[in-house]
């Protein structure tokens, strides 16, 4: 957590701010997070952002190859 938390107070130096509308549970849950991550409500949604995009790659890397990129690995480079 400590490294979570080093990260989070970089951040809040180069940081401007905005405001997002979320309902009142999804509030209470990010501020729950924070609680465990003994960091802010904004730095507990950027992490939650950077996981989601890390999700996303993931996924988009897990996805088999499409033929052409297949044989394009596969070709001889010599």
């Amino acid at each position: 957590m400590l490294a979570v938390r080093r990260w989070s107070e970089r951040m809040l130096i180069c940081m401007q701010s905005t405001s997002v509308r979320v309902d009142v549970h999804t509030h209470e849950e990010i501020k729950r997070l924070a609680a465990e991550l003994d960091t802010t409500v904004g730095n507990t949604v950027t992490l939650a952002v950077r996981a989601l995009r890390q999700d996303r790659i993931g996924a988009d890397l897990s996805t088999p190859l499409r033929d052409d990129e297949a044989e394009w690995l596969d070709a001889d480079v010599g």
